[in-house]
């Protein structure tokens, strides 16, 4: 070891000698870690790309993402690193063909066992451990009601399970469970992104009512009838996050993918109106206003 200097050993001493003093220097605070939370919505799920694209515009990075069904695939594509301009114009050339097959049987009008590849294809990845942010998607066990999140393990399964929208598609068997879309649990996985560590969570709910025609058939009567109790679900939530956005979509179909543009500008219109808030929420602890959940659609 090195011999230190008289000089040295003097300041050393000075420098304890203050810390003794004073207290030791507290370390700067640092903004809490941010996670995004994504709620389904089939084709209504393309205005994620617009928050997202405000997000990273404003230069507020994202730590984890959480996501159920659509919000599933736009937070598996995201965390992949794929630039958010390539995953909008794959997500608008998207088909029901893409990642679903009619295959009628008990459970269910479709399976969706072709979004397995077609997950690989959109974000390059077959595991959630290759993912470059980390990531949970949640579906629900059929036979016991609770969440379940998949946080490592095979992304193709996973997004299946959560994209199993219940009477269309048929659930997906894995670890002994039978699963569903995740959003019997909740409309946006707030928990979800919580046990990633998220301190601050960001959710992005796509079920705002709005004016709605009659139903033209048995799927529109259960997709309105799901939204509506994904409302009423978001309306009692006791876990809610901290900052809920949501993005004018009520009068988007839940097949208006021919609309991305219009969809992914309701995205960007919503998270602009919740910057201010989210500045506030993001600012370190000694200078940040009191942080009360805003539970409130922006």
């Amino acid at each position: 070891m090195a011999k230190r200097s008289l000089k040295e050993l003097m300041g050393l001493g000075v420098r304890r000698l203050r810390e003794f003093a004073y207290g030791a220097p507290a370390e700067p605070p640092r903004a809490p870690r941010l996670g995004l939370a994504l709620g389904g919505g089939f084709a209504r799920g393309i205005s994620h790309l617009g928050v997202l694209r405000v997000l990273e515009h404003e230069g507020i990075a994202v730590d984890c993402l959480a996501g159920t069904s659509v919000g599933g695939l736009i937070a598996a594509a995201y965390a992949s690193g794929a630039p958010i301009e390539s995953i909008a114009r794959r997500a608008m050339a998207t088909s029901f063909r893409d990642f679903a097959r009619w295959s009628l049987s008990r459970y269910g009008l479709a399976s969706n066992d072709r979004l397995s590849r077609y997950v690989q294809e959109f974000c390059g990845a077959q595991r959630i451990e290759e993912l470059k942010r980390p990531l949970a998607i949640c579906a629900v066990d059929l036979l016991s009601g609770e969440p379940y999140y998949f946080t490592r393990g095979d992304l193709g399964v996973a997004l299946r399970a959560s994209c199993a929208y219940p009477g269309l598609f048929q659930p997906v068997e894995h670890d002994g469970r039978l699963l569903v879309d995740g959003f019997l649990v909740g409309p946006v996985p707030v928990e979800a992104a919580r046990t990633l560590g998220a301190e601050l969570v960001i959710g992005v709910y796509l079920g705002t009512p709005g004016p709605v025609a009659r139903p033209r058939h048995m799927g529109e009567v259960l997709w309105r009838s799901f939204s509506i109790m994904q409302q009423r679900a978001l309306e009692r939530g006791s876990r809610a996050a901290e900052l809920m956005i949501a993005p004018d979509v009520g009068e988007f179909a839940w097949d208006d993918f021919s609309r991305s543009d219009q969809l992914i500008a309701a995205g960007e219109a919503a998270a602009r109106g919740a910057l201010p808030r989210l500045r506030e929420l993001l600012a370190p602890p000694s200078s940040s206003t009191s942080r009360q959940p805003s539970v409130r659609p922006v």
